[in-house]
């Protein structure tokens, strides 16, 4: 029965202790009245045996359900977000390795080809070098020596050098070093020329023709003697010190 929101609940355990001594009452009188006085009587104690709980009832028990739908539903709705929480932290994570491999390899392939063009460049310059070199020896090898006498060199260095005392320390080592010849070669060197430049190629840097141009070899050891000793009289200074220059 309900009164106001209280509910009311039926002890299920007294109604069956008062069900229990009827029910025992009511068979002992029906046993006498029978005249059933020798067969025993057997009672069974219901108030002993196991009972329901008290149960809600009404209102009570659709709130009750309704509080276990709305969990049931708050459980489901939590975990549903949690893996899709999930799904998208591993897309995520999936995604931006992907964007890390592809920015690896297109590194990698950059450093290739930048590799590979300064190879090219390299082996290209390395080539045109080799070709200089094969034509400057085609040239040097084809041009006749130039016919003059040593008189006639010691008369080109004094025109070239200008300065009487720079041209007699020049001629100094060049005296020693070569007997002014411009074709002189030391065998045990290599060195060549009248200064005896070793290696006699550095005279390239004053003309192709430094094997056979007298001119040539002057202007490259006077540039030479300037450069390390600060003039052909420095440079003799030095000379008469170690017999080298």
């Amino acid at each position: 029965m309900l009164e106001g929101n209280h509910v009311t609940r039926i002890s299920v355990r007294g109604v069956a202790v008062a069900s229990a001594t009827v029910v025992t009452a009511v068979g002992a009188v029906a046993g006498v009245a029978s005249g059933s006085e020798g067969k025993a009587v057997q009672t069974v104690d219901v108030a002993g045996a196991t009972l329901l709980a008290d149960i809600p009832a009404g209102a009570q028990a659709q709130t009750i359900s309704d509080n276990f739908s709305s969990q049931a539903s708050a459980q489901q709705a939590s975990a549903d977000a949690a893996a899709k929480k999930a799904a998208e932290e591993a897309a995520r994570q999936k995604a931006a390795a992907d964007a890390q491999a592809k920015a690896d390899a297109e590194k990698a392939a950059a450093q290739a080809a930048q590799a590979a063009e300064e190879k090219r460049k390299a082996d290209e310059a390395a080539a045109n070098r080799s070709k200089a070199r094969s034509a400057m020896a085609a040239v040097e090898s084809s041009a006749p020596p130039v016919s003059v006498s040593p008189g006639s060199v010691q008369e080109l260095a004094q025109q070239i050098i200008g300065d009487d005392a720079q041209f007699q320390c020049f001629s100094q080592i060049v005296k020693r070093e070569s007997g002014w010849n411009y074709t002189a070669t030391n065998a045990s060197s290599g060195a060549y020329g009248l200064v005896q430049a070793l290696p006699g190629s550095k005279m390239a840097s004053a003309g192709a023709d430094w094997r056979t141009n007298p001119a040539t070899q002057i202007k490259w050891g006077l540039g030479y003697m300037n450069s390390r000793y600060g003039s052909p009289c420095g440079a003799w200074s030095f000379w008469q010190s170690h017999h080298w220059y």
